[in-house]
């Protein structure tokens, strides 16, 4: 055998290279950012990643460690007890494991400890890439995701809770679970609720009002006062197009807009229209035209009001924000303030979805679903978007519920804010490309001018009114620390603060629905707004219970004087059109 090199051979390759490149490759595709390469898409190229071999190495003597002690720990257990007691039951430390039934059988005990010992492993490699900090968040994201749906729980043969249940019910639990998965393949989801006990306007969105304007893209809803006599300034909410508007209206005890018409305040709330291929070709233009532009001049008309207070939450905050922008440069002034809940105005820090975002995959899209894709545009479907959301929390908002729902044959229970999940919406395709390249990607509406959105240049500053901006704590969507980014952003330089930031507890949702009625969770006050979030945390105060009513003393001065309420929803020019919550609500994602 000849010795000489063969110079078409490729070179000796470090072995932590060609992992760095696997995991390179692994995240590349899993995540579909953009194909692997050789596709031909701008961005494609895969960024350096390697693992240092100290790292590999001192992870792999680790891991055999702890492999054999595992190992041995479970031999230990199958010998007779010398003192004749039972064997202490191993700790899986592990929701997803915490029934008996994984404790008890030594197999299922042990396949859970490996498991759990790769999981960390696997995740431990992935913290050791030298790699920028994005690429390394997608490799953990990635790996996550294959961790999660590797684990045992999530296989009938290794389950052997749903195996004890199957023999108890004499095999019905698994017929049920087929019944099950039938279904939702049928439905196109995974069912997260009994979805059957729902029926918006009958028992979710059931607060009284009706629709007093409509066009193409959005339905208006004024709601009946529950008092007397009424702010003379009325409230306009621009709920997230993403999704429904009810989650602001889930039950009597739990609704934002029933505790803000309780608190005397006239109440619109824009209800945006499910879009079905009619509706494909609309752009953000379009949606800031047809929808906060219009209800802002319906709401002045039908109540006569040139002054309104306005709410935005989530993705409507940033079109709200964008709409008063364009009115701001067109010298209108409608808004008497403007409240921000868990929305973005500056995307430089935008959290765990930033991992999808770049330009390969941005392009990707536009190619796909924008004005200028081959086929013309495309609706985004919205069962794509709740899948999406759905895998940032796969274990809670997945594979629980096919180890529940298909494995052990349960029904899920309801739950109202799981049904308003799972009640998706499509979005235009030129709107939602629009939205990922100038705020995800380019991050240009915090730049004055950058944008010209409806024929102006879009200046945020320009709005200059008393705001209120709610972050949540343990937001994934809208990280807290970006929600107090807005603050620059709409402060008045140099004079008073007019803007107040209220930091709450929980999540996206869960930290904005908190009705003070529920005693729950805790907010963070502080009347110094410091120039970073952190420092405006440390010198926070935490005051028990639900934020709300610091929203309620704030919001009240701008409602101005009280007048008698209105006794019909409407006016002469403007007549109700259905009772509330309207039909474009009840329009479902195709």
């Amino acid at each position: 055998m000849s010795s000489k090199p063969n110079p078409s051979a490729p070179a000796p390759q470090n072995p932590a290279d060609a992992i760095g490149q696997t995991m390179g490759a692994m995240w590349r595709s899993l995540l579909g950012a953009a194909p692997l390469p050789g596709a031909g898409l701008p961005g494609a190229a895969l960024p350096a990643v390697q693992l240092p071999l100290d790292s590999l190495a001192q992870l792999q003597t680790d891991y055999l460690q702890q492999a054999a002690e595992t190992w041995n720990a479970a031999l230990q257990r199958l010998q007779p007890p010398a003192d004749g007691q039972a064997p202490a039951l191993p700790r899986l430390g592990d929701r997803r494991f915490a029934a008996t039934e994984w404790a008890s059988n030594p197999a299922a005990a042990f396949t859970a400890q490996m498991y759990l010992l790769n999981a960390r492993t696997l995740m431990q490699m992935a913290d050791s890439l030298q790699t920028d900090e994005k690429t390394k968040a997608r490799v953990r994201f990635a790996v996550q995701q294959w961790v999660d749906a590797a684990s045992p729980s999530n296989f009938l043969p290794l389950n052997p809770e749903a195996l004890h249940k199957a023999v108890e019910t004499k095999g019905e639990s698994i017929a049920l679970g087929m019944q099950h998965l039938l279904e939702d393949i049928r439905k196109g989801h995974v069912s997260q609720t009994d979805e059957t006990v729902f029926e918006v306007g009958r028992n979710v969105a059931t607060t009284e009002g009706a629709v007093v304007f409509e066009n193409a893209l959005i339905q208006l809803i004024e709601y009946r006062p529950l008092t007397p006599r009424v702010h003379e300034r009325p409230m306009l909410f621009v709920p997230p197009c993403i999704n429904k508007y009810y989650i602001l209206d889930l039950q009597p005890d739990n609704s934002v807009i029933r505790h803000t018409v309780a608190q005397g305040h006239r109440t619109f709330v824009i209800s945006w229209r499910n879009p079905d291929d009619s509706l494909k070709a609309l752009d953000w233009d379009d949606y800031i035209e047809q929808g906060p532009l219009a209800a802002i001049a319906a709401v002045q008309a039908i109540t006569g009001s040139e002054k309104i207070n306005t709410l935005g939450f989530c993705v409507g905050g940033t079109i709200l924000a964008t709409a008063l922008a364009v009115l701001a440069a067109r010298g209108e002034r409608p808004a008497q303030s403007l409240t921000l809940l868990t929305t973005l105005l500056d995307f430089e820090s935008t959290g765990i979805l930033d991992i999808f975002i770049d330009e390969a995959m941005v392009k990707l899209r536009e190619m796909t679903l924008g004005p200028d894709a081959p086929t013309g545009p495309a609706l985004l479907k919205g069962q794509e978007l709740a899948t999406t959301f759905s895998f940032l929390r796969p274990n809670d908002l997945v594979w629980n519920y096919v180890v529940g729902n298909y494995l052990k044959g349960e029904s899920p229970p309801p739950f109202d804010l799981l049904y308003w999940n799972g009640d998706s919406t499509n979005l235009p395709g030129p709107m939602y490309c629009w939205y990922l390249r100038h705020t995800y990607l380019q991050n240009e509406l915090k730049q004055p001018g950058a944008l010209t959105v409806c024929g102006e240049k879009v200046d945020l500053s320009a709005i200059q009114l008393p705001t209120f901006i709610y972050g949540s704590r343990e937001d994934h969507i809208v990280p807290w620390t970006a929600a107090y980014a807005s603050v620059p952003l709409l402060k008045n330089a140099g004079r008073a603060p007019n803007v107040k930031f209220v930091l709450g507890a929980s999540g996206h949702i869960a930290g904005v629905i908190n009705p003070p009625a529920k005693g729950k969770r805790s907010h963070w006050v502080n009347d110094k707004l410091a120039a970073k979030a952190e420092d405006w945390l440390a010198g926070a105060t935490e005051v028990p219970g639900s934020w709300w009513p610091q929203w309620t003393e704030w919001l009240a001065p701008h409602g101005g004087k009280l007048v008698p309420a209105p006794k019909a929803p409407g006016n002469r020019l403007h007549r109700a059109i259905e009772p509330a919550p309207g039909r474009y609500v009840k329009e479902k994602a195709t």
